[in-house]
């Protein structure tokens, strides 16, 4: 009599050495897609119009629109780094039980070649932005030297300003310990210490020093160029803002170094700057301080420094350190001001 066929025995329904693996791929692109998606949105939506440097100049809002970018860019691979070392800790991390060894893994040729397309993708992309936006919107004129390559699109220089042209305004920056002057050739060379610009017009900055190294930066115009003695670098700028800003020396320079700022700086409307440059060009005039000062130049030879200090002290009563043209710091206070 044959034996009753007994059918093999199956595992249990509910055997987790027998549950199906999840795709732990697909749980993690999902996470991270999430956090990306929501993190640029902030990135773009909230954060990006309150980035610094501002939106004063054109220089300014462009390098926030660059920082802006670079943010949109970096959230996701930060997260994606984050969401993947947060699953794992939660999800293969050692149980109590745990003495057993992780599986032994291997190259992955999907992942690597993954890898390397998209951080080639990346790199490649910030190469040509970046090259993009230091030449073709402003120009290659962040203090690059006497002779920048590119210049900012319509920068046409005359020996006359006015109102409305369009014109490049020139602005030669003197850096000197421990104060920031400024000469406006096309209104005959005349001087300030107060930095005045008027509105919606391209600013050709022309900035040198007449002792050491001093770095001209008014942060909120998106411009920081060194002041080198005897060399004259150029950088553009075109102010998009009436407003006050702030002026600082960037650059370690002696020790009144940290006041060496000046916050009595204005973008004004074309006609009231118009007004103020020829007003300060006459009375400079009729003190005799344009006759005093030395001729309009790039660079100036620090070797006549000293005697010029004495011709400003016959012709407005001030004294300088060092035969300069301004006096140091007086309990924590920059120099006075030559003119307003």
């Amino acid at each position: 009599m044959a034996e009753p066929q007994v059918p093999a025995a199956q595992p249990p329904a509910s055997d987790p050495g027998h549950a199906r693996e999840p795709n732990h791929f697909l749980r993690i692109f999902s996470i991270w897609l999430v956090l990306a998606v929501a993190a640029d949105l902030v990135i773009w939506l909230v954060w990006y119009r309150h980035l610094p440097p501002g939106r004063m100049s054109t220089e300014a809002h462009g390098q926030q629109w660059d920082i802006a970018v670079m943010a949109l860019l970096g959230a996701p691979v930060v997260l994606g780094v984050w969401t993947y070392f947060g699953y794992c800790l939660i999800t293969w991390r050692r149980r109590p039980s745990d003495e057993g060894d992780g599986p032994a893994m291997h190259g992955h040729n999907g992942i690597q070649a993954a890898w390397i397309t998209v951080t080639s993708v990346i790199v490649l992309f910030l190469f040509g932005f970046g090259t993009y936006e230091l030449i073709v919107p402003n120009g290659a004129g962040g203090g690059e030297g006497p002779s920048p390559i590119w210049k900012p699109a319509g920068n046409i220089t005359t020996t006359v300003w006015t109102p409305g042209s369009n014109h490049t305004l020139e602005v030669q920056v003197i850096g000197q310990q421990w104060a920031f002057t400024y000469r406006y050739p096309q209104f005959g060379g005349m001087e300030s210490t107060r930095l005045m610009l008027p509105v919606g017009t391209p600013i050709e900055f022309h900035v040198t020093s007449l002792d050491v190294i001093h770095s001209f930066w008014p942060y909120l115009l998106g411009v920081k160029s060194d002041a080198n003695p005897g060399v004259d670098n150029v950088a553009f700028s075109t102010v998009n803002h009436t407003g006050r800003f702030t002026v600082r020396c960037n650059e370690l320079c002696g020790i009144w170094h940290g006041a060496m700022f000046s916050t009595d700086n204005y973008v004004v409307h074309p006609a009231v700057f118009q007004a103020w440059a020829n007003g300060l060009q006459a009375r400079e005039q009729h003190d005799g301080l344009l006759t005093a000062l030395p001729a309009y130049a790039r660079t100036y030879n620090p070797t006549v420094i000293p005697q010029l200090g004495k011709d400003i002290v016959k012709v407005a009563g001030i004294t300088g350190a060092n035969g300069y043209y301004y006096p140091g710091p007086q309990a924590g206070v920059p120099g006075n001001p030559l003119s307003p």
